[in-house]
């Protein structure tokens, strides 16, 4: 998720209302004739997703069957096993990946196939803004498939209705209710330290909130360093909930052990390890428990810090092409129809950008409500680590997601972390 600067994305508070509310199909038809061969995609999508996907996937080959789809999934790896197959001559036919920075470094280096032929397609399912973000020099290189409201709080409704607490609505409301979370026997945050990119979600939030959105442009186009007070005053703010090891189910160590998808069933199981998890509106669509929305589970969005107006940070996946056949592009196309995004969006944990997508299609009422948090925030930032370069933003081992775990494991160097931030920054967008 990363492109040009993120204030051409204060239009995208409209995506999601656009979503909810189209009424028109606007989609186009799937089968195209005379198109056979096969089409190889590497993704991010692990677990549910990938199902999820793979039912999207099966719409288009029951239309199209002389077409075979082959998905790979390499999660948070995806980055890397992508550069690793350019650099080696083999890259896949298609790739979806969470990075716009990502898609902008192929496209410069003459790796990837502009997908121009799909502007129709996309002009009648999408807001424009969706194709800036995709576009890199005048053509267009990505499709967002996948959208996401990455600033809400999920909960287990029954570890808070035990606590007697009630959802909080600002920062020093929630570290009031962590304490009493903890009080009642259950530990307030589920931490996925494992996945680097979690902790960078929680960073961009509170940075969100506590710098404003002036600031939080000029950090992600390195127009500030990572230095600045305003970033010292996020990590501070960070602590407080990282610093808090009896409220982390195994403290920091177990938080560094916890994948994402497990810290979600911590919070969601029947039994919960801690109450609740910061993480995007893809959550429940990730969850193995079983549990029920509303029941069970509920969500609230990030508490406010200070006179923050309502935000949102949100992501997006995007789908690019290496390999130019018209298997490829048929694909492409029926991707960008509001048809395929149902698929998905009927399975819940998904948010389209597809305007043309019904608001019915949309049974779970909590993806419902997230989607509409998403289109009417205040202010609207796209994921900032995903908007810088590959190496900085979107690499396990390196870059934020390794800095950001090393703050985990020791919350009260905020300078050292800032610093180990700076320079791996400077690095990266030297190499640009």
């Amino acid at each position: 998720m990363r492109i040009k600067r993120v204030t051409a994305l204060v239009a995208l508070t409209a995506l999601a209302v656009a979503a909810l509310v189209a009424t028109s199909t606007a989609g186009a038809k799937t089968k195209h004739r005379g198109v056979s061969g096969s089409i190889a995609v590497t993704g991010v999508w692990t677990g549910q997703e990938e199902q999820n996907f793979q039912a999207v996937i099966d719409g288009f080959t029951k239309a199209n069957p002389d077409v075979k789809v082959k998905y790979t999934s390499s999660g948070d790896q995806t980055p890397t096993v992508l550069s690793t197959a350019v650099a080696g001559g083999n890259p896949p036919d298609l790739a979806a990946v969470s990075q716009p920075g990502l898609m902008k470094d192929f496209a410069s280096r003459g790796a990837l196939k502009p997908i121009d032929f799909a502007k129709g397609v996309i002009a009648k399912n999408y807001t424009p803004s969706w194709s800036t973000l995709g576009s890199v020099k005048g053509h267009l290189y990505g499709l967002f498939f996948k959208g996401a409201n990455k600033s809400t709080v999920w909960y287990n409704v029954k570890a808070f209705k035990n606590a007697g607490v009630k959802p909080p609505a600002t920062w020093p409301a929630l570290l009031k209710a962590a304490k009493t979370l903890r009080a009642s026997g259950t530990p307030a945050y589920a931490i996925g330290g494992a996945d680097g990119w979690t902790l960078t979600d929680l960073f961009e939030n509170i940075y969100l909130r506590s710098a404003g959105a002036a600031k939080y442009d000029l950090l992600t186009n390195h127009k500030i360093k990572w230095t600045d007070a305003s970033v010292k005053a996020a990590l501070k703010l960070m602590a407080q909930v990282l610093s808090d090891t009896g409220n982390i189910p195994g403290g920091k160590p177990g938080a560094l052990q916890t994948d994402f998808a497990t810290s979600v069933d911590e919070v969601l199981n029947a039994t919960p390890k801690a109450a609740m998890i910061f993480e995007g509106d893809f959550v429940p669509g990730v969850s193995k428990s079983g549990s029920k929305a509303l029941t069970d589970y509920n969500v609230f969005a990030f508490p406010k810090i200070g006179a923050s107006p309502p935000s949102v940070v949100g992501g997006g996946d995007i789908v690019m092409m290496f390999k130019d056949t018209p298997a490829a592009r048929a694909f492409v196309s029926y991707l960008a129809t509001s048809e395929a995004a149902s698929i998905w969006a009927a399975k819940g944990g998904f948010s389209s950008p597809n305007k043309n997508v019904k608001a019915s299609t949309y049974t779970d009422p909590l993806n419902r409500s997230t989607a509409i948090a998403l289109s009417h925030a205040s202010t609207f930032r796209f994921d900032l680590s995903d908007l810088q370069p590959a190496a900085f933003g979107g690499t396990v081992g390196q870059g934020e997601f390794k800095i950001f775990q090393d703050f985990l494991k020791n919350p009260k160097n905020v300078n050292g972390i800032a610093a180990a931030l700076e320079k791996s920054a400077a690095a990266a967008y030297k190499k640009k």
